[in-house]
């Protein structure tokens, strides 16, 4: 008889990406049913998981959730989550449980007196580390990310370019100082020897107009606002080539086996969440571009703005050389 096993995860979506080869590993080496607690916003990427079976949503009143979560008798409950409420949630449940270990008091030292302590080893693996116990194994196909057919995108009809021949450049992430700004990012579109087509939500869609205002190229196309987070993967599964930072996009482009080149700010590849692509990777997946400056990490998150007023871990970006990388790589 399966086991049914109940995996915690609330957010976001880039973390719901990373946690995918858990899921897919205990449904296939357990042969488990895999029922996934998130938030309501972010239910839909679980959805489209075929290796899960039940998508739960984490509402209100408590009391009312735990009484439907307990009614389902689980074998045994992941925690990839681990804060006071997903242990409110197992303490209700009282199944045996196993949760994730974060690594806030080593983050916190090298963000704030920049002694590094941090782990050689990503994210996917630590959470894999979670249900060792239960003898479920790294199976090295890293991350999934499944696109509906409803929602692939025919690019040429569409945006008018043609697959595998223009540049995406994802422009935001949840924090500014995660991001290059819009007169950095124009001047480095112009740079580039292809179409370049921009990446966002609608949060994004003021900042993309700003991008196309400041360039002098006739062939940027902001693609922001106007897909959801399934029609944008499509259109990254389709470039040639991705420009991204720390973001959600980086992780999808990732589980979509994209080469990408990241740019980062005030966020580091040290926290163990920089591209993963499991045992397929190709030579060299994925260029990092950091600039190396006292003050990095300032935050294991983000900022509105940079706290020291010069955001020089952006600024200071050699353009030419991410555009440069580009142009010589081969899709």
């Amino acid at each position: 008889m399966s086991k049914k096993i109940l995996v915690i995860r609330f957010s976001s979506i880039g973390d719901i990406v990373l946690t995918t080869p858990v899921i897919r590993c205990l449904r296939l080496q357990l042969d488990a049913e895999i029922h996934f607690l998130t938030k309501p916003a972010f239910a839909g990427i679980v959805l489209a998981n075929p290796h899960v079976s039940k998508v739960i949503t984490l509402t209100d009143p408590f009391e009312k959730m735990a009484m439907m979560l307990k009614s389902e008798n689980y074998d045994y409950i992941i925690d990839l989550h681990h804060n006071l409420r997903s242990g409110r949630i197992k303490l209700a449940l009282k199944s045996p449980s196993a949760s994730f270990r974060k690594l806030n008091f080593e983050k916190w030292l090298m963000v704030n007196l920049k002694v590094n302590k941090l782990p050689d080893v990503h994210i996917v693996d630590r959470y894999l580390d979670t249900v060792k116990s239960l003898g479920v194994i790294n199976d090295g196909k890293g991350l999934d990310f499944f696109i509906p057919e409803n929602k692939k995108i025919d690019v040429h009809q569409v945006l008018n370019v043609q697959p595998l021949q223009y540049t995406a450049i994802v422009i935001g992430a949840a924090h500014a100082t995660k991001c290059l700004t819009a007169a950095q990012i124009a001047s480095l579109a112009d740079m580039i020897d292809m179409p370049v087509i921009l990446l966002g939500g609608k949060q994004e869609i003021s900042k993309a107009e700003e991008i196309i205002s400041r360039s002098g190229k006739g062939n940027i196309i902001s693609a922001c606002g106007q897909f959801d987070i399934f029609q944008s993967a499509s259109i990254l599964q389709q470039a040639a080539h991705i420009i991204s930072h720390d973001t959600g996009l980086m992780h999808i482009a990732a589980a979509l086996q994209k080469s990408q080149h990241v740019v980062w700010g005030n966020t580091i590849p040290q926290f163990g969440m920089y591209p993963y692509y499991g045992d397929k990777q190709t030579h060299q997946p994925w260029h990092s571009f950091e600039i190396d400056i006292s003050c990095r990490p300032c935050s294991k998150l983000g900022y509105p703005k940079c706290p020291k007023d010069h955001f020089r871990c952006m600024l200071d970006q050699d353009l030419k050389a991410i555009a440069e990388v580009v142009n010589d790589s081969r899709s």
